[in-house]
C-alpha cells in the first residue's frame, strides 16, 4: 500500500468533486419541475401525456444509467451533425464539453424518479384541501404554491435525498465520457503506477464524504419542514 499515493490521490479525486455536484444541481433542477408536472398528468390522468409518462417512465427504470449514456454520447453527436451540416454550421460537436451529454443522460434518468415520487407524494394530499383553497378565492397556481407543493415537499423530500444522492453516485460512470469527474481524475492518476487499490480507497471516501453531507443537509431540511407538517397535522 502507497500511503503518500493514498493522500496525494485523494485531493486529485477530490478537485473531480465540483464537476459530480454541477451534474447533480443541474440535473436536479431541470429534473424537478418536469416530473412534477408529468406527475400531475398522470394523476389527473391526462390521456396522451399520462400514457407519454407511463411509457417513459418504464423505459427509464428498465435500463441501466450506462447504456443510456452511451446511447445519448453516441446518438446526440450524429444528430448534431446532421443539423450542423444541414444548416452549414461550422462547429466541430466532438470538441462539444462532455458535460452536456452528462446534463442531459441525468436529467432524462431523474426526471422519470421525480415522477414517481411526485406522483406517490401527492396522492397523499387530500382533493378536499384543493377544493377548499378554491372556494376562498385562491387561483389553481396560488393553491398548489400555499397548499399543495409545501405539503408535497413534506413527504417526497425523504425520496428526493435518495434520489440526489444516488444521482450523485451516478456521476461517476461519467468516466465513459471521458468527463473529469472524481472517478476518471483518480483512475488516471493510478495509471502511471499501477496504483488502483489506492485510486478506489479515494474514490470510494471522496463519494462516502459527499454523500454523507448530501443527507446532513437534506435532514437539516426536512427537520424545518417538519413544522409545517405539524401545523398541518
Amino acid at each position: 500500500m502507497d500511503y503518500k499515493f493514498l493522500v496525494d490521490t485523494f485531493f486529485v479525486a477530490l478537485s473531480g468533486v465540483p464537476t459530480a455536484l454541477i451534474i447533480t444541481i443541474i440535473s436536479l433542477l431541470l429534473a424537478l419541475p418536469l416530473g412534477f408536472m408529468l406527475a400531475l398528468t398522470r394523476i389527473n390522468k391526462i390521456p396522451v401525456l399520462q400514457r407519454f409518462a407511463q411509457v417513459y417512465v418504464s423505459f427509464i427504470r428498465g435500463t441501466p444509467v450506462i447504456v443510456q449514456i452511451f446511447i445519448v454520447y453516441s446518438s446526440v453527436p450524429l444528430l448534431l451533425t446532421s443539423l450542423f451540416e444541414k444548416y452549414h454550421i461550422e462547429k466541430n460537436v466532438y470538441d462539444i464539453n462532455p458535460i452536456w451529454y452528462a446534463f442531459i443522460v441525468f436529467s432524462i434518468n431523474t426526471t422519470a424518479l421525480m415522477i414517481e415520487i411526485f406522483r406517490s407524494a401527492i396522492s397523499t394530499v387530500s382533493k378536499g384541501q384543493l377544493e377548499a383553497a378554491y372556494s376562498v378565492g385562491l387561483t389553481n397556481v396560488q393553491a398548489f404554491r400555499r397548499i399543495i407543493i409545501p405539503q408535497v415537499l413534506v413527504t417526497a423530500l425523504p425520496n428526493i435525498c435518495t434520489a440526489t444522492v444516488n444521482l450523485i453516485k451516478a456521476t461517476s460512470l461519467g468516466y465513459a465520457m471521458s468527463l473529469q469527474e472524481i472517478t476518471l481524475r483518480a483512475k488516471v492518476a493510478a495509471n502511471v503506477g499501477y496504483n488502483y487499490v489506492e485510486a478506489y480507497i479515494d474514490i470510494f471516501l471522496v463519494y462516502l464524504i459527499l454523500c454523507s453531507l448530501v443527507e446532513y443537509i437534506f435532514k437539516r431540511y426536512e427537520k424545518r419542514l417538519s413544522k409545517y407538517k405539524t401545523a398541518h397535522a
